[in-house]
C-alpha cells in the first residue's frame, strides 16, 4: 500500500516561506520521480513542481524562481521550499509519485496523500 504524507503548511503573509514535506512509504522511493500539486475549491488539481530520480527539475511558470523542490533518498521524503509568497499560491498541496515524470498526471500512481493547507494572506 503506498502512502504519501504531507506536512508543513499553514498561513503565512504575502512575501512569507513554507518548506512542505512529503513521506512516502510503501514503494521503492529513490526509482521514482516525486511532484507537487495544489488545488483551490472548485478549481481542478494543477501541476507545480516535479524532480526525477536524477535531480532534474520542472516548475510551473507561476512558480519559477519562487520555489524549489528537492528530495532525500534516505529519508524517502521529497520537499518544495516556497519564498516570495503570493494571495494566489493558496491553496491545498498534495504530492505524487510516478514512474518518469509526474508533470504527466496520467504516469502517476493515481496515489495521493491527504493534502496540506497553504494559506497566503494579510
Amino acid at each position: 500500500q503506498v502512502q504519501l504524507v504531507e506536512s508543513g503548511g499553514g498561513m503565512v503573509q504575502p512575501g512569507g516561506s513554507l518548506r512542505l514535506s512529503c513521506t512516502v512509504s510503501g514503494l521503492v522511493f529513490r526509482v521514482f520521480a516525486v511532484g507537487w500539486y495544489r488545488q483551490t475549491p472548485g478549481e481542478q488539481r494543477e501541476f507545480v513542481a516535479d524532480i526525477t530520480t536524477r535531480g532534474q527539475t520542472t516548475y510551473q511558470d507561476s512558480v519559477k524562481g519562487r520555489f524549489t523542490i528537492s528530495r532525500d533518498n534516505a529519508k524517502n521524503t521529497a520537499y518544495l521550499q516556497m519564498n516570495s509568497l503570493k494571495p494566489e499560491d493558496t491553496a491545498v498541496y498534495y504530492c505524487v509519485v510516478a514512474i518518469q515524470t509526474t508533470q504527466d498526471v496520467t504516469d502517476t500512481t493515481g496515489d495521493w496523500g491527504q493534502g496540506t493547507q497553504v494559506t497566503v494572506s494579510s
